[in-house]
Formats: structure tokens, sequence, C-alpha cells
């Protein structure tokens, strides 16, 4: 009898994750463990404190306006891009991770099921529920 593993589309489990992440991915890492340091908030409130007297020196409000505008607008899009990708990628290996012990956890309900035998509609039940709540597709027996 072949089990539910032979009849779903092949699973990405934990082992066959490869560590090869692209140029882009380490920069997003990185920037955002940076980011995420007390001492760059400190740094960001640094700037903030630096740039208010600074309409001294600008005495134009629009331009005083203009430099603190552009300068967060530029460093907000730029980490939304990074935070987003680290954000994508975490939840990727989440689900990951998830759908092997779901997996796992549904060929140990099969194994089980089929030790208590074809009456027991419980057991069924909760596989095919679980089953259809991981996506796992049935191939049609002909």
């Amino acid at each position: 009898m072949s089990t539910l593993m032979d009849d779903k589309k092949s699973a990405t489990m934990p082992l066959q994750v490869t560590s090869n992440i692209s140029f882009f991915d380490r920069m997003a890492s990185a920037a955002s463990k940076f980011a995420s340091r007390a001492w760059f908030f400190a740094m960001c409130v640094t700037l903030v404190v630096v740039w208010f007297p600074s309409i001294a020196i600008i005495r134009n409000i629009d331009t005083w306006q203009l430099v603190i505008n552009t300068a967060t607008t530029i460093i907000t899009f730029l980490l939304v891009a990074l935070f987003q990708n680290s954000e994508s990628r975490a939840n990727d290996a989440v689900q990951q991770k998830l759908n092997a012990v779901a997996t796992a956890l549904l060929d140990i309900m099969q194994h089980l099921g089929d030790n208590l035998g074809p009456d027991d509609q419980t057991m069924r039940k909760a596989r095919e529920e679980l089953a259809d709540s991981i996506g796992v597709e049935r191939r049609e027996s002909s």
C-alpha cells in the first residue's frame, strides 16, 4: 500500500534546502540586523536633532523641510525594500518547516490508520482534513 508521501508533489524538506543565498538576500539580512539595533534608532534621532536647529544655517523653510523629507524618504524606501525581502524569506522558511511537520504527521497518521484497520473513520477523516489543509493532491485511481 502506498503512503501519502508517494501521492503528493515533492515537498521541500529542511534537509533539501540549500544555504546558497544571493548577494541581495545577504545584503537585506545585514541591513535588517543593522537597522534593528538600538544604536541605529539613536542615530536616526540624532539626525532629527541635528536637522532641527539647522534652520538657522539654511534660513529657507522650504529647503529646510526638503532636506529632511528627502533624507527620510530615501532611507525609508530602501529599508522597506530590504526588510520586505528579509520578511518574505523568513516567512518562506517557516512555511517550509510547517509543511515538513505536517507531512511527517500525515505519514504517522497513515501508519497508525493502517494499524488500526479500515473501520476507524475518525483517523481517516483526520488524515483527509490534514491532507486538504496542506494541499496534498491525491492521484486518481483508475
